[in-house]
């Protein structure tokens, strides 16, 4: 009996381990956000410039960061931040949100946009991981 438990744990484990490389690497992700470091900060003392910054992106919503002047459509597009909305979102800015003052062209790959939600998402609100 304590051999299945065992044995159950590990592939319990395994799958764990492959469902996390399968969402994204974040160190990979902090070499994609490069692309994005020139319009949005994040972490410790990130604030807004060019862009917003970007702390505690999960489960905010488009247009909702304070301080930022975001364009109408961007503020009224009824998005909420999370894996699958980002990551569409990303890949082509302007087809998600038409008329969106963000410029940038998006990311084609699809790993870019798995690494680069993977770093996003572990910063809290206060810029902490």
């Amino acid at each position: 009996m304590k051999r299945i438990h065992a044995l159950s744990a590990a592939a319990i484990l395994a799958m764990a381990s492959s469902t996390a490389l399968a969402a994204g690497d974040p160190v990979a992700g902090g070499k994609v956000f490069n692309k994005c470091a020139s319009c949005h900060k994040i972490g410790p003392g990130a604030k807004n410039g060019v862009g917003p910054q970007l702390n505690g992106l999960v489960g905010g919503k488009a247009g909702g960061y304070e301080g930022f002047a975001y364009s109408d459509v961007n503020k009224n597009s009824g998005l909420t931040w999370d894996e699958a909305t980002f990551k569409d979102y990303i890949a082509a800015p302007q087809k998600k949100i038409p008329g969106t003052k963000m410029s940038f062209p998006g990311l084609p790959a699809e790993a870019d946009r798995d690494n680069l939600w993977a770093f996003i998402s572990q910063f809290k609100a206060d810029g902490s991981k």
